[in-house]
Formats: C-alpha cells, structure tokens, sequence
C-alpha cells in the first residue's frame, strides 16, 4: 500500500556534516556533456537510498510526515509528466477539474456548503498566508480601506488572535502581510492545551481591529483541539474572521470514531488542511477552504496574456484568482486518486490505526518508571521525556539521547519544549507499525538515555 524506500533504516547514520559529504561526493561535479539518463538515475537513487530516510520504518517518528501511499505517489509522477498549470484553463482544464472535484469533496467533509470554494497550496504556511491575507483585506474593508492600494497603514492596531501552542506560521504570515508579528495576541490555553474561550473573549474586548481569530484542530506537539464552536460565536460577535488551522486534525475527519472532535469547522471562514500529513501524500497536499467562494476577491486578476476578461465570460478562466501562485502544478491528482482508490472508508481506518498506536505508546510510557508521560494522545502524537536519577540532567540527556539515535541512524524521534522542559515525541504516522515494534523503539530510547546519564555522570 505504501512506496516502499530501499535503505531499510529510518535515518542514514553518521554525523550530519559526514552524510551529506556523501551524498555531494556521489553526486560529484556537473558534467560537460552528461552521462546519460540511466546512469543519471542511478547516481541520484544511489544517493537518495543510501543518504534519505525511509518513512515505512517503524522507527521512524518524528514528525508529521507520513509513509506516501503508492497510488498517490503513482498518480503525482502522472501530474509531472503531463506538466500541467493551474493558473488558466489553457494551461490544464483536465487538471483544473481534478481540483476542483477534490475540493468541493473535502469541503463537503468538513461540513460547508456549496458556496464553500478553496485552492491547493505548497504547504500549510502558505494555507495560513493566503488566509490571513483575506482576513487582513476583510477588515480593511469593514473600515471602508483598501488595503491592496493604500498599505495597512492605514489599519488601526491590528489584532490576530490565536492560542499560545499556535503554528509559528501564523506570527510569520503577520509579517509577511504587513501587519507585524506584534499584531499577534497570544490566548492562553487550558488544563487540555485548548485556546480559553473565556481569555478570548477578554482580550478582544481590550480593543484593537481584530483582523482575525485562528484557532488550531490539532496542534503540532498534542494534537489538541481548540473549542470550535465556541471560538466561532465570539469571533462573529466581535466581527472577526475565524481561520481553523487544521493541517493536523483535518484527517480526523477520515474517521467516524474522531470526526467529532474538530467538530465546528464549517463555522468557519476559512480552514487549512494538510493531507501530506493525515492523508499519507507525497507532499506537499495542502489545502485551503473557504466558506464562499466570493471570499477570494482579493486575489481576482485578470491579465492580458493569461486570464483577459472576454476569454473568462466564455468560460476560459482558470484558478489564478484564488491562489498567490501562477503557475501552480496539480497536486490535486494524487489526492483524487486516493480518495477514489481508498474511500473515506478506507482512510479512516488508516486513521484509526495510527490512534490506537499512540494511544498504546502512550500506556507503554506511561506504565515505565523510566519515562514521564507529558501529553497525548489527542491524535497520533505522544510527548514524553526520559527520566533520569539526577533531574538536573533531564534536559541535557533528553537533547543528547535523540542525537545518538539520530547519529547511529537507529531511530527517528521528535523533539520538542514544554513549559520550558526538553521533551521527546512520537508522531506515528504509519499504520504498518505493530505493538511489537513500538515496544522495541522505546527500548532504543531507553538504552540511549541510560547512556547519555553515565556520559554526563562520568564528566561531573
């Protein structure tokens, strides 16, 4: 079911600056004439099988990024090889369609109707950008600027609301906007790491143009899930826009069992999904839905040498009005494929499977005296930490342990700060992984701490 890599390890081992030395060597200098394709091809398999990280590994879980599906990874080389664009219907009507079929699919699941519109995007970040760019133009508008040809100047103390465990892309894209990363209001979170209603509230009250509120269906670390509902009804009192990062938690919506907890997302102006996260793409598969399709406004060209207006009143238009990219390739195929190959059905019960695996990682930690169990499992992450006897060297052998791991090419775990506490993380994202293996994987991390805790020891 899954695209398969050759090097049968989770991770090339050595120190980093040794493996990418390699990797250059063996790709070696650019030639004059070229050595053909075939051996071109095997340079560069050579190099990717021997120096890139093989996903299938049980061992292998760090971070959102799924084994790929085989039926998608088949159905994206059909997308390269046809070279198609996005941008106007010359371009690629065919995949145009593709696009516009799995959007209107994906935005059924998350509960729109079909006014609801949306585009695919090269990631996340880039989901979050293009909607907070509406929700920047949206205010504007409200106080009757056009920020488009005047700046943001003129936009009074602008204020973009998310919780304290959000994305760092939302505080990016407030750069990126013109707004500021001081734009950024950080709301407090709750005992299950959810945005306080109640703290929101507050602090849209304390004044400022609110631009926008975004909540997160799955964050990065726990896989927690702001109140949706709740958020939307203070969001709409105070005229805001409500963005729903859910590049995480969208997959959720696979399964009938944890469809219910991104419950609300259709109240929503604007969501992000990442399907090269759950969803088990090649990345990148992301994309951003909209509520009404009139909400892309902002970005509406029309251009003499694309998209002139009298070739669009015929029906010649493509998608260069929803989208900050022009030329855009068509990773809609490989979503459309799975979704016709595995069915919602299908998916869910990928789903469902990589949830038990956290949830059975969660039990095994928190059952062994070595290890604290920090957060999880919401979704398919477990944050952890190994425990050693002196804690003053927790946070130094958490760091040092996932580097040997790294270094010995063993394993593949996540790294991350809770409460200012180093911490380690399980994304488990293959469904091919067994209970057996997870048993071992915590074994390596076991080992790897209790030898970081005699190398400290030993240089006190």
């Amino acid at each position: 079911m899954f695209a398969v890599s050759p090097s049968g390890r989770p991770i090339p081992p050595g120190r980093p600056a040794d493996v990418l030395a390699r990797a250059r060597r063996v790709l070696g200098e650019v030639p004059e004439h070229g050595i053909g394709a075939d051996a071109a091809l095997a340079r560069v398999t050579t190099v990717l099988a021997e120096g890139g990280i093989d996903l299938t590994s049980p061992f292998a879980a760090a971070h959102l990024q799924p084994p790929p599906l085989a039926v998608a990874v088949t159905a994206d080389a059909l997308a390269g090889a046809g070279n198609a664009s996005l941008d106007t219907y010359d371009s690629g009507p065919a995949a145009i369609a593709v696009e516009r079929w799995v959007v209107a699919a994906l935005a059924r699941l998350a509960g729109f109707d079909a006014d609801a519109d949306g585009v695919f995007t090269p990631g996340g970040t880039l989901s979050n950008l293009t909607a907070l760019l509406l929700a920047r133009d949206a205010a504007a508008a409200r106080l009757g600027l056009d920020v488009r040809a005047d700046g943001v100047a003129g936009l009074p103390d602008p204020a973009v609301f998310c919780s304290e465990l959000a994305h760092f892309s939302v505080a990016r894209a407030c750069a990126a906007l013109g707004l500021g990363e001081d734009a950024v209001r950080t709301v407090p979170v709750d005992s299950r790491r959810r945005m306080r209603p109640d703290a929101l509230a507050a602090m849209l009250r304390a004044g400022g143009t609110p631009v926008a509120v975004v909540a997160t269906a799955g964050t990065t670390d726990f896989g927690s899930v702001d109140p949706l509902p709740e958020l939307a009804g203070i969001a709409r009192e105070h005229g805001a826009w409500l963005h729903v990062d859910a590049a995480y938690g969208f997959g959720a919506l696979f399964s009938a069992k944890l469809a219910g907890l991104v419950d609300g997302l259709a109240l929503a102006d604007s969501v992000t999904a990442d399907l090269h996260k759950i969803g088990w793409q090649p990345a990148a598969a992301s994309v951003l839905l909209v509520r009404s399709a009139a909400l892309f406004g902002p970005l509406e060209r029309s251009v003499a040498y694309l998209n002139p207006e009298d070739d669009r009143a015929e029906g010649y238009d493509g998608a260069l009005g929803r989208s900050l990219q022009t030329t855009r390739r068509p990773d809609a195929v490989k979503v459309a494929a799975t979704l016709l190959a595995l069915g919602r059905a299908g998916l869910g019960a990928l789903v469902d499977r990589c949830h038990e695996l956290a949830g059975h990682a969660a039990a095994l930690i928190a059952a062994d005296p070595s290890f604290e169990l920090v957060g999880g499992a919401t979704l398919t992450t477990v944050v952890f930490r190994y425990r050693p006897a002196d804690e003053a060297l927790a946070d130094e052998v958490n760091a040092r342990l996932r580097r040997a791991l790294l270094r010995a090419g063993a394993a593949l775990i996540g790294r991350t700060e809770v409460d200012k506490v180093t911490c380690l993380k399980l994304t488990l994202l293959n469904p091919n992984a067994r209970e057996a293996d997870l048993v071992a994987l915590l074994t390596l991390v076991r080992e790897a701490g209790s030898a970081a805790e005699r190398l400290l020891e030993g240089a006190a």
